[in-house]
């Protein structure tokens, strides 16, 4: 047995107890075992198990940084279960995420498909004022209804914008419905084709300054191009670059206030592991961004 499979199974295998209890840790990691309105391809509902899994091989001192978040306390939950309807599982995550939001700790969430996060944005709608989401995405996920039922993955995006009127910025769209095309102008989003964004990185600010002080971060991680992760339901060509999405995540954290976060849509796939272990990495950086002014340099430099 390798040492990376001796560690515990939390996310980031972390084995000290000051590091990794639910009293002792400033941050939670909610995964959410849900696939119970996939349209194509499936594999959601293992999702975050196989991300917390290759989460124990991540090194946890992050370059950029210069620190190593998981010191601040990461404490992993039991996983959320699949409810059937779609309606009685939104129903249930919205209650979970109140009680969790309540213990005053930052909600990492890690689906399953896309549509588990519109009750967390709309538990986080409740306890922050002046709340905004970044959606960072393939799709619009703007349809009122999609399958029959308006808690689709399809859907989650006009759940906020539509139904909870919280404004939204979406960044890598380049699939999207006629429904959807005519709904953009009336609703409160503004959307950054990923036709124009790609290759650059002149659009962070643009794209931050956008956002109200409150942000919850989504990640659909069919927004990042399938050279980079295949293994997602939808895996739509020409998305967005790793160092894309690191400094628009970086831009964010340093210019408004995160306040809870998700990451859906990576599909298991057995023996596709790099694909989980981006996932993992993406969710550990953008942690280390969101804390980094009460992490501790490592350096020093």
């Amino acid at each position: 047995m390798t040492e990376s499979q001796s560690l515990p199974k939390n996310f980031g295998g972390i084995a000290e107890v000051e590091f990794s209890s639910f009293d002792n840790s400033r941050i939670l990691v909610w995964p959410i075992a849900y696939e119970g309105t996939v349209s194509y391809g499936g594999g959601t509902g293992r999702g975050a198990e196989a991300i917390i899994d290759a989460s124990r091989n991540m090194e946890l001192y992050d370059e950029e940084t210069d620190a190593e978040v998981y010191q601040l306390g990461i404490h992993t939950l039991a996983e959320s279960s699949s409810l059937d309807p779609p309606e009685r599982m939104m129903n249930a995550l919205y209650d979970r995420a109140k009680e969790l939001i309540s213990s005053a700790k930052f909600i990492t969430m890690i689906g399953g498909e896309h549509s588990v996060s519109g009750p967390v944005i709309r538990a986080h709608a409740e306890k922050y004022a002046n709340l905004s989401v970044l959606q960072i995405d393939a799709h619009a996920d703007l349809r009122d209804t999609y399958d029959g039922t308006p808690h689709s993955h399809a859907s989650i995006m006009a759940r906020v914008v539509k139904d909870l009127q919280i404004p939204a910025v979406q960044c890598g769209i380049r699939s999207i419905s006629a429904e959807e095309a005519r709904a953009i102008d009336q609703l409160p989003t503004r959307i950054f084709w990923a036709r124009d964004i790609v290759g650059r990185d002149d659009w962070w600010d643009d794209a931050v300054d956008g956002l109200t002080e409150n942000v919850y971060l989504t990640i659909d991680i069919d927004g990042l191009d399938p050279s980079l992760v295949s293994a997602t339901g939808t895996p739509e060509p020409g998305g967005l670059g790793w160092y894309e999405v690191i400094g628009l995540v970086r831009t964010l954290a340093r210019k408004r206030n995160v306040v809870g976060m998700d990451l859906t849509e990576y599909s298991y796939v057995e023996g596709q592991s790099a694909s989980a272990f981006l996932c993992a990495k993406l969710i550990y950086k953008t942690l280390a961004f969101v804390f980094e002014k009460e992490t501790t340099r490592v350096r020093n430099v």
